[in-house]
């Protein structure tokens, strides 16, 4: 089996070694000894280190992706969670998708004031999570 010590998962993958040793701690990575006073990983780290990268840029946490590893750190991806987040993914693709629209017709919105824009109205609103019905006024 070959070993590579921190230094050379740190070059080879770009995780910091205090990144390292957190997931370490976390029990995400797990180190096969020392060389003095510097870890040694099993090379196949820098795959677990990839899975983990990609569990982190899809928005997974660090404990969903624990799960997704056997004890003795093999894969073990539940299908049912990535169902999940990918759904979770396409309503924040939606939602950011209207805001950035959004923000670009206010940037060329030829009202007098973004305030007289209905658009621009229908943006504050869905930002805010206020409804589009609005009480009328009582006059007294």
């Amino acid at each position: 089996m070959k070993y590579v010590d921190i230094g050379e998962v740190v070059d080879q993958s770009g995780v910091p070694a205090s990144t390292l040793r957190f997931y370490e701690e976390k029990g995400l990575i797990t180190s096969s000894g020392r060389r003095g006073l510097r870890r040694l990983f099993d090379v196949g780290v820098l795959e677990r280190l990839a899975l983990i990268a990609l569990g982190r840029a899809a928005g997974f946490s660090l404990d969903e992706i624990a799960r997704m590893f056997t004890p003795q750190g093999k894969p073990r991806i539940d299908r049912q969670m990535l169902a999940a987040k990918a759904s979770d993914l396409d309503k924040t693709i939606r939602r950011l998708t209207a805001m950035r629209n959004g923000l670009r017709h206010a940037a060329a919105c030829p009202a007098p004031t973004h305030m007289e824009c209905p658009t621009f109205q229908r943006l504050m609103r869905a930002a805010s999570g206020v409804r589009k019905t609005q009480k009328k006024a009582v006059r007294r």
